[in-house]
């Protein structure tokens, strides 16, 4: 009789969550300055709010990454369905955008309105971006724990 266990393959745990973080927020960092200055902001202002927006999206990541995986490794499904990475993508982006569209208003010294209307066109991008980073990372590095499948052992 086999016993099915759960040892995990891969990159995995805090080193994990860093260099997932690290890389993630790098590439949003130069992406982000770029696109504030492709709509007019100025590129000092856009370099110091594409680094705010990071900082607090770090904080996001391992928050929002902890708590979803922690739910993660409580379904009886596991592996990471098209469904899955699309709840995950908006989730994450639902919730940043709720800490950053203030704070653009503030910074950029813009009404509500034309905040949100620049973070629903970052929004577009890093759901694709996030989806797309995501799927990538999982295929380089492997999927977390929490998304793997039990291996039978003799």
């Amino acid at each position: 009789m086999s016993v099915l266990t759960h040892q995990a393959t891969g990159l995995q745990g805090a080193k994990r969550r860093v260099v997932f973080v690290g890389l993630y927020e790098f590439i949003a960092i130069v992406v982000s300055s770029l696109l504030f200055m492709a709509i007019g902001q100025d590129a000092s202002a856009s370099g110091v709010m594409a680094v705010a927006a990071s900082t607090i999206a770090i904080c996001w990541n391992l928050t929002f990454n902890w708590l979803f995986e922690k739910w993660e490794a409580g379904q009886s499904q596991k592996g990471r369905s098209l469904l899955r990475r699309i709840v995950h993508a908006i989730g994450f982006e639902g919730g940043i955008a709720a800490m950053l569209i203030p704070l653009m208003a503030w910074w950029f010294n813009i009404s509500l309105w034309e905040a949100t209307v620049m973070e629903a066109g970052l929004l577009v991008f890093f759901m694709v971006y996030t989806f797309a980073f995501n799927w990538g990372f999982d295929r380089v590095f492997g999927l977390p724990a929490s998304a793997q499948a039990l291996q039978p052992q003799a």
